[in-house]
């Protein structure tokens, strides 16, 4: 039913992307804070920032699709360098609004309107009473928006269709026509968690990739980068 949008738990996004599942609930769900009303504080609501592919009501569960997956990912490059919500989320809705698009940071428009947007988002919503610091006021837009955050990601016309995390040297795909989105590789379709779990079953030695490289019938080389890549999620979650 959702093949071709992708389906992720937000355990398995934060896996993917490393950024963690609170951070994405936070964004993607809303959140309530307490506000100041007068003497009294008050429970206010800030809503999400955008609403998910798949909604939690239909499929009974917290999970998200390919294009928010990558989003976040843009988001999260903000957030790490210090960009208040707020800023981001008039950049996001100033973006939607001049590309046509439910996701302009991962269009690759934004690599060149962004810095535009950026700072009108800072100027605009200074006037508006956000608290804005001066770190975020000379934060270099390039800084954020580095190469390495649109590298592996391919395009069909605006929208991003494929995701290479390691480039496509590393045969590692996340296609969410494929799969459901998970990673795998892409000239077997062969999940890379399911080559790891027999990699790690077999024993983990050098004959453990070439038992597992026999069992699926793919090139070790394939094996060797599902591993790596495995093995890299495990490393860098927070």
């Amino acid at each position: 039913m959702y093949n071709g949008t992708g389906i992720y738990t937000l355990s398995e996004a934060e896996r993917l992307i490393n950024v963690p599942a609170r951070k994405i609930r936070r964004w993607l769900y809303g959140y309530n804070f307490p506000k100041k009303s007068g003497e009294d504080k008050v429970h206010a609501f800030s809503d999400p920032l955008w609403l998910p592919q798949l909604s939690k009501e239909e499929y009974d569960a917290e999970v998200i699709g390919f294009n928010d997956l990558l989003e976040i990912r843009f988001v999260a490059a903000f957030v790490e360098h210090g960009v208040p919500l707020v800023v981001v989320r008039r950049c996001l809705e100033t973006a939607r609004e001049m590309f046509g698009v439910d996701y302009p940071m991962t269009s690759g428009s934004f690599k060149t309107d962004g810095k535009t947007i950026f700072a009108d988002a800072i100027e605009k919503s200074a006037k508006q009473g956000a608290l804005i610091d001066l770190k975020s006021r000379q934060l270099a837009f390039k800084d954020i928006i580095s190469p390495s955050l649109y590298a592996g990601i391919e395009y069909d016309g605006k929208k991003a269709s494929k995701w290479y995390p390691q480039g496509r040297r590393q045969h590692i795909v996340l296609d969410p026509s494929r799969q459901f989105g998970s990673p795998i590789v892409e000239e077997t379709g062969t999940p890379t968690d399911v080559l790891y779990a027999s990699y790690i079953a077999e024993g983990e030695t050098p004959q453990a990739i070439i038992r597992t490289a026999r069992i699926y019938e793919a090139p070790m080389k394939f094996v060797e980068s599902a591993i790596a890549f495995e093995q890299g999620l495990r490393r860098t979650v927070h």
